[in-house]
């Protein structure tokens, strides 16, 4: 296992990021309320949510619609959680927009340095987002569950193209795990070992713990 300390974490402006995805501005007031007052942190483990009917009704929805994903059609919905570790990462043919309702860590890699479908976890990245702060990542990003900064977890949203991360029939890619969602897991990963997954991340799995 390898731990991160605070001192290994920059900030998503630092321009480190800037291959990773960039800092977006629209109205996350409503956003982070609707996260504070219509949403639970789990007692354990993460509780992901593709699409939330409140959610997609509030202003901000066509804002980031038009902005953002050309008129698409997509999800919003949330991710939280009390993780503390890598575990997996994944990507998307699309980007991904998170606004953060809590103070949270992002673990981030670049796809193009998978090799033979692997992955090799000494190249990752540590990001804080602070709350009140969204970013579109982009497409070529590896990421994967967002990291707690305390006990008490954290509140992520989360917009993607719609029916990203429904299952799927299909096994004709190595890495494609469900609608929209390519992943590769570290062999310590146990819930999705158990279910297929293969364990193509390469070196330690990384924790945050802390101080």
């Amino acid at each position: 296992m390898r731990y991160i300390s605070k001192n290994e974490i920059k900030l998503v402006t630092d321009s480190s990021f800037n291959k990773y995805g960039r800092v977006i501005d629209c109205n996350f007031h409503e956003i982070i309320d609707y996260l504070d007052n219509h949403t639970t942190i789990p007692d354990e483990g993460n509780q992901y949510v593709a699409s939330d009917n409140g959610f997609e009704n509030l202003n901000c929805y066509k804002e980031i619609s038009e902005k953002y994903y050309g008129c698409q059609d997509i999800q919003f919905g949330y991710c939280n959680g009390k993780n503390n570790r890598l575990n997996a990462l994944e990507y998307h043919s699309s980007n991904e927009i998170n606004v953060a309702a809590t103070d949270l860590i992002l673990l981030l890699g670049d796809v193009r340095d998978i090799e033979s479908n692997t992955y090799k976890t000494n190249k990752v990245e540590a990001f804080l987002l602070k709350r009140g702060q969204g970013i579109e990542i982009f497409t070529t990003t590896l990421h994967f569950s967002p990291i707690r900064t305390n006990e008490e977890g954290f509140k992520c949203a989360v917009f993607l193209p719609r029916f990203t991360n429904n299952d799927i029939n299909f096994s004709g890619n190595d890495l494609l795990f469900k609608n929209n969602k390519w992943i590769l897991t570290h062999p310590e990963n146990e819930k999705l070992m158990n279910i297929g997954v293969k364990g193509r991340l390469i070196g330690e799995n990384i924790e945050y713990k802390e101080e």
